[in-house]
């Protein structure tokens, strides 16, 4: 959360990023020292993600991250000077409880690193995933709430790529640095990651700090948990107690993320 609030300091004060020229106006954001901080700092969280998804399964790994959400409004508040309203205090607390109910949910899935797939079961999954990415994107332009649902569009470019890196670690063990350097699911990650990267840099600039970043790692975390057991064949709970838990945490989540920014008609009255 703190390269993310970094980077929307470097991001509100830089030149726009536009969508047909995402290179050259991504690289203007280096310019800004804020920002280039917030990437060493994600850049250095990503290599320890990386780390911990080639060693236990996928759910385990996005619900411990996920935890950190918890420090968001604080650390925008107190460290940041945002001013976070209470429905992001409120919005931002229930997504952390939808996601704590989802690690509670995992007992079982900790026994080995679960990162066998199916190409049919792993394809189909990154394809819906990155059509919805694409299709929240294009809808950004023509709402109201255009920083959050681009905030959303990149959570879930993340979600292919993370989703890409755990099917991806499977074959460290055997594979040989060239291999897995040329391999289709290298060139998924990369690309997800990148576009990813650009649309979350716009809408940093164009949404406010809380909503846009809760947003975002709602439907990477979500997203990729959700791989868990629907792409590497993890555990479901056998307990119905269990397996409700774990689907109305989902819809917690969901509920949380859909509550965390501000109504339409109130943002624009505090902007007037």
């Amino acid at each position: 959360m703190l390269g993310f609030l970094y980077k929307h300091r470097g991001a509100v004060a830089s030149p726009p990023v536009e969508m047909r020229r995402p290179v050259r106006t991504s690289l203007a954001l280096f310019r800004a020292p804020a920002y280039t901080l917030g990437i060493v700092i994600a850049v250095g969280g990503w290599g320890l993600h990386v780390a911990a998804l080639s060693l236990a399964p996928i759910s385990l790994v996005q619900s411990v991250i996920a935890g950190g959400l918890v420090l968001l409004t604080v650390t925008a508040d107190r460290l940041f000077a945002h001013e976070v309203t209470r429905r992001e205090w409120i919005g931002v607390a229930l997504a952390a409880l939808g996601l704590a109910f989802l690690a509670a949910t995992l007992e079982g899935a900790g026994d080995e690193a679960h990162s066998d797939y199916t190409e049919a079961r792993l394809v189909t999954y990154e394809l819906i995933v990155a059509t919805a990415a694409v299709a929240v994107a294009a809808a950004a332009s023509r709402g109201a709430r255009e920083g959050v649902m681009l905030g959303a569009s990149a959570g879930l470019f993340w979600a292919v790529s993370d989703t890409a890196i755990k099917a991806l670690s499977s074959e460290l063990g055997d594979a040989t640095r060239a291999a897995i350097l040329f391999s289709p699911l290298a060139a998924v990650i990369a690309l997800a990651s990148a576009i990813g990267l650009v649309v979350s840099a716009r809408s940093l600039q164009i949404g406010k700090a809380v909503p846009v970043i809760a947003t975002t790692s709602v439907a990477a975390n979500a997203l990729t948990i959700a791989a868990g057991p629907l792409v590497f064949a993890e555990p479901f709970p056998d307990e119905p107690v269990a397996a409700a838990v774990r689907v109305a945490a989902f819809a917690l989540v969901i509920a949380a993320a859909a509550l965390t920014p501000a109504p339409v008609a109130a943002a624009h009255l505090e902007e007037a």
